[in-house]
């Protein structure tokens, strides 16, 4: 087996989209200007991926969330950060984080 496929991955910029370095910052920027808001809370008793899709659902649902991420620590309090273009009601964000099943913590103690 000789025959070589050029895959066209020649530069140190290129690669696959997870972990391609971008080459024009300003293609970048309209992205990160969209969430004019961002807020972080904490929750308790995710332990896996399916826990944090269902938080994730739930709190996107809420009035003006554009985005949610999420900084899993399995079995003890993760991170979420909610994207939006301005700040979102506590009341709603607790109530979508219960919906999901979990409960907000006070500290990452």
């Amino acid at each position: 087996m000789t025959d070589r496929i050029e895959l066209g991955l020649k530069d140190a910029g290129a690669g696959c989209a997870c972990c391609a370095v971008p080459t024009n910052t300003e293609a970048s920027a309209p992205a990160a200007a969209l969430s004019a808001s961002s807020e972080e809370v904490l929750v308790a008793g995710m332990t896996c991926s399916h826990c944090v899709s269902s938080v994730s659902e739930e709190l996107t649902a809420v009035a003006g969330v554009e985005s949610v991420d999420v900084d899993l620590n399995a079995g003890g309090i993760s991170r979420v950060t909610i994207h939006s273009a301005a700040p979102v009601d506590p009341a709603a964000v607790k109530a979508a984080v219960e919906e999901a099943g979990y409960t907000l913590a006070t500290s990452q103690a």
